[in-house]
């Protein structure tokens, strides 16, 4: 009993110290009862004082840590892993397998738009016929200039010259110090590509010839040929194949990864486009910060070009870039615009699928809107509305809203 008499005490003295009833049946602490006789105002007291004279600011603190930091940790755990899908993302088919006869031609040196030194050749058509025009070949990712051969003997054969380039830390041109190469067209493969269409300007006047130029690339080269019509408008005409805006691909992984390293469901499944699309113009800035590139859109791009005529071509069974891509820039066009679909070709492979069908068209393509001298004789075979596989300017019956074009842009 005379254990309890401490306790008794302490009781008896909880109105003195805490006269305010309401207080006094919330401050009582484990410290009243096993004190040294009297309860003491601690750490934990007064904190409780804080909350409850402070409850509002508090709550719109936890409010703000909900709406703000949690979403922006959410932000930086995507950038992070968006930005190894774009530094370690490796294209099916990358390295152009050996799979044609490589065509040797004139070796040459120019340079690029930033003054870095590139090689190029010049390949010349059928010697029996007239030179018909020029056309500017860029390659696919970790190729070289010599996958011209692959793509261009239909254009050869038909009397047109070809001058195919490396870019830069591919084949004989320099490698650019502390730059590392992607499968998404950059600022660097533009300044390439520029490069090589000033290049060949200047060779056309030197030889006395007309300036009727014509862009085809491959995958991201086909990318650089869109960017770069936007910026010289004397291009007359492009052919990509595989081609994709790098914004729209790179949300449409971002898309496809979240799944994998996203822990809950219903998140990831119910983001808002507008959520991808901050998302992208943060890894984008993330890129510019980290590897200092910029990654322009060929989607824009088209958006906004004086109009030009643009054969698409694509391979129906492409798992890497998903035909879809090709939808997107062909949307984004203006006519006359055309889009091949190759039943059962996969990415870059549309040459090998349909060879005949790809020299036919590509070549049909340039002699209407590059030289303009068709055959009258020729199959129609750029013009085939009914076609399932094909898609044309003459099967558009929507309205397209009139733009105004600039002369020169720097895409960014």
């Amino acid at each position: 009993m005379s254990g309890l008499v401490p306790v008794a005490q302490n009781l008896r003295s909880i109105p003195k110290l805490f006269p305010d009833a309401r207080e006094a049946s919330i401050k009582p602490t484990l410290n009243s009862w096993f004190g040294s006789g009297q309860v003491k105002r601690g750490g934990s007291t007064k904190l409780i004082d804080f909350l409850i004279l402070n409850w509002a600011l508090i709550s719109i603190a936890a409010t703000l840590v909900l709406l703000v930091v949690v979403p922006a940790l959410i932000l930086r755990k995507y950038v992070r892993i968006a930005l190894h899908i774009v530094k370690d993302t490796i294209p099916a088919l990358s390295m152009v397998p050996r799979d044609f006869v490589r065509l040797e031609g004139d070796i040459v040196e120019f340079r690029a738009f930033d003054g870095l030194r590139l090689n190029g050749m010049f390949l010349y058509g059928d010697a029996r016929r007239r030179p018909r025009g020029m056309i500017i070949f860029a390659h696919e990712f970790k190729s070289d200039m010599y996958s011209a051969s692959r793509y261009c003997q239909g254009l050869l054969a038909a009397g047109y010259d070809v001058f195919s380039f490396d870019f830069r830390n591919h084949g004989a041109s320099t490698c650019e110090e502390h730059f590392h190469p992607l499968q998404w067209c950059t600022d660097r493969e533009l300044d390439d590509i520029l490069g090589a269409i000033a290049f060949v300007e200047d060779w056309l006047e030197r030889q006395q010839r007309p300036s009727e130029i014509g862009l085809f690339g491959v995958s991201r080269g086909g990318t650089a040929c869109l960017l770069a019509a936007w910026h010289n408008p004397t291009i007359k005409a492009i052919v990509t194949d595989g081609a994709f805006s790098s914004d729209k691909v790179i949300e449409y992984f971002m898309k496809r990864w979240a799944s994998v390293f996203a822990k809950i469901r219903f998140v990831y499944e119910n983001h808002p486009p507008t959520f991808w699309r901050f998302l992208r113009w943060l890894l984008f800035r993330e890129c510019h910060r980290k590897l200092g590139i910029r990654i322009p859109s060929a989607r824009k791009a088209l958006m906004h070009m004086e109009p030009r005529p643009i054969l698409l071509i694509h391979g129906e069974e492409d798992s890497y870039i998903p035909v879809d891509q090709s939808r997107i820039l062909y949307a984004a066009a203006s006519d006359p615009r055309y889009m091949w679909i190759v039943p059962g070709a996969k990415h870059n492979q549309s040459a090998i699928v349909a060879p005949q069908e790809y020299a036919q068209r590509t070549a049909l393509f340039f002699d209407r809107y590059l030289t303009d001298s068709t055959p009258s004789s020729a199959p129609q075979a750029i013009s085939a509305p009914n076609s399932p596989s094909v898609v044309t300017a003459e099967s558009q019956t929507e309205e397209r809203p009139q733009r105004d074009f600039p002369t020169r842009h720097r895409v960014k």
